[in-house]
């Protein structure tokens, strides 16, 4: 029998913050993969290697994790001021789903490298040596981030000695900020507001769960944030304790799901399925010490609170970059269950603690007319390619 050959579709392989994706430039894509449909996602999924029934992504560039099965596609930008449009696709691992709900803020800091090395940002622009601005549109929420890349010797600067917890290696710091992060749509244009329910505290009933406390915001990605203690959790829980354990997992879900209807972003709990991406759910605690996954002590004294938070269903390594941002805003307003873990004081930055050890990001929230809102959020993170070239899908897999 006749067999198609390999599409060869030029790619880069990237680490961005603690995760990593596979980058394309729109216009390398099959002409019918430009634009969103079944044939864009029937593609990202075979890159990736999903759905995959045995979990591992053997056949695909996915690392099996919610951190490692990411897509980024990005164009010169069409909206005036901006550089890049960045669009951002979560892959499902064992079902046939690409989430195009939410951005991903650790894949954010490799956006910038990837559009200067690609031509995409004027030549005049950017610099031989010092520091390059790139102003990026993220399309899937539609919010401006701006990315402050490190060049030299007319090349992105990718090696450095700035140190991210989650990551094995040094690299170069890459300075993010997230302006009006809050987000008044969420990705698909029913106006809600920082606080969708308006209240910084809702009590958040869940059948078969429990009543509890909970902050549900909408800044960097949606999130519902809850009290570690009322879960039965300390916070300083790392993933296997959490990741093995199936029924914590369906009541995390279930969580989400609730949250989810109370956030505005779906109807009913049963679309919760076909919006894993967000929102986002996190547990947070005071500070203690306790020990990371890479063995490092931290010490009550060394963060302001700790945090766990879930994506796709399994608890994070570390902690998204999009949900640091809701982390920071949550801080800031006073009242909220994060803020009340970090010790009700007013701040403008918050370091806090993650499985794999800690994280300072800058938030600070403004109160207009009884209205939460937050200018902007700023971060660290650091991005390498791993690999340039070409990623081959069979050519069946995308039908015009």
């Amino acid at each position: 029998m006749p067999h198609l050959p390999q599409l060869r579709i030029p790619a880069s392989y990237m680490r961005g913050g603690t995760s990593k994706g596979v980058f394309f430039k729109l216009d390398d894509l099959p002409a019918a993969a430009r634009g969103p449909g079944a044939a864009r996602d029937a593609l990202l999924m075979r890159v990736i290697g999903s759905p995959d029934p045995y979990g591992k992504h053997t056949d695909g560039m996915g690392g099996a994790t919610s951190s490692t099965s990411k897509c980024v596609i990005i164009s010169r930008s069409s909206v005036p001021g901006h550089d890049v449009d960045y669009l951002y696709g979560q892959v499902a691992i064992d079902s046939a789903f690409v989430d195009w709900s939410g951005n991903c803020g650790n894949l954010s800091s490799a956006v910038g490298p990837f559009a200067i090395a690609q031509g995409l940002v004027d030549a005049d622009r950017v610099p031989a040596d010092g520091t390059c601005t790139v102003r990026i549109w993220q399309a899937n929420i539609g919010k401006t981030i701006v990315a402050h890349v490190p060049m030299a010797n007319g090349e992105v600067q990718e090696t450095g000695d700035f140190e991210l917890d989650g990551v094995a290696f040094p690299a170069a710091e890459i300075q993010l900020e997230f302006l009006d992060p809050s987000d008044d749509d969420a990705g698909d244009g029913a106006a809600r507001g920082m606080f969708p329910t308006g209240s910084v505290v809702d009590t958040l009933e869940v059948p078969g769960v429990g009543r509890f406390e909970a902050t549900m915001i909408n800044a960097g990605i949606p999130t519902i944030f809850i009290d570690a203690a009322a879960l039965g959790y300390s916070g300083t829980e790392l993933q296997d304790a959490i990741n093995e354990d199936k029924a914590a997992l369906a009541r995390f879900e279930a969580i989400r799901a609730h949250g989810a209807v109370r956030m505005g972003l779906i109807d009913d709990v049963a679309q919760a399925a076909s919006r894993q991406h967000t929102p986002k759910v996190a547990f947070v605690a005071p500070p203690r010490e306790h020990v990371t996954s890479s063995g490092k002590s931290i010490g009550a004294g060394d963060v302001d609170l700790l945090v766990r938070a879930l994506s796709m269903g399994k608890l994070h390594h570390a902690m998204m970059g999009t949900a640091s941002v809701a982390i920071a805003t949550a801080a800031s307003v006073p009242g909220t269950v994060v803020n009340r873990a970090a010790g009700g004081d007013a701040r403008n930055a918050v370091v806090f603690g993650h499985p794999s050890g800690t994280l300072r990001v800058g938030a600070e929230a403004v109160q207009h007319d009884g209205r939460w809102t937050v200018t902007r959020a700023i971060m660290s993170r650091s991005a390498r390619v791993l690999m340039d070239g070409q990623v081959r899908v069979p050519a069946g897999t995308v039908q015009a």
